[in-house]
């Protein structure tokens, strides 16, 4: 599995807690992570994305929900709102990320850890944000 992959996974673990403790300190990010594997630059490349989630989340929910007709965050799936989360963090703030790369990442990330449907729940959502930020950049 390649560095960013794992981070990903762990970065979505590491949200989880978070949308369930509510404590999103780096120390308790850095506990978590502490028990499970993980080389070092995965483990740094998932504290990044966990740190941009959390520090960009009102305008990164902001944009999911104006994707989603008739969805609000409350009413989603906790995973396919976090790997949202996460993926639009990438789309929007990490420019050396290939927008591909973060769709391909979260619709597969859905699949495994979602619902049968939330990859393409995933798919869709994103592909709305995509369009929109690519429209706004131009």
């Amino acid at each position: 599995m390649g560095i960013r992959r794992k981070g990903r996974e762990l970065a979505l673990q590491a949200l989880y807690q978070i949308e369930i403790t509510g404590d999103a300190s780096a120390a308790a990010v850095d506990l978590f992570l502490s028990h499970f594997e993980g080389s070092a630059p995965a483990k740094e490349f998932a504290r990044r994305l966990v740190s941009g989630v959390v520090s960009q989340r009102p305008d990164i929910d902001r944009l999911i929900e104006q994707c989603t007709v008739n969805w609000r965050l409350v009413r989603m799936a906790k995973v396919d709102l976090l790997i949202l989360r996460m993926a639009a963090y990438e789309l929007i703030f990490c420019p050396d990320i290939p927008l591909n790369v973060s769709l391909d990442e979260a619709i597969e990330m859905g699949k495994r850890f979602g619902t049968g449907d939330s990859g393409s729940f995933i798919n869709g959502v994103l592909d709305q944000l995509a369009h929109a930020e690519i429209a706004k950049a131009h």
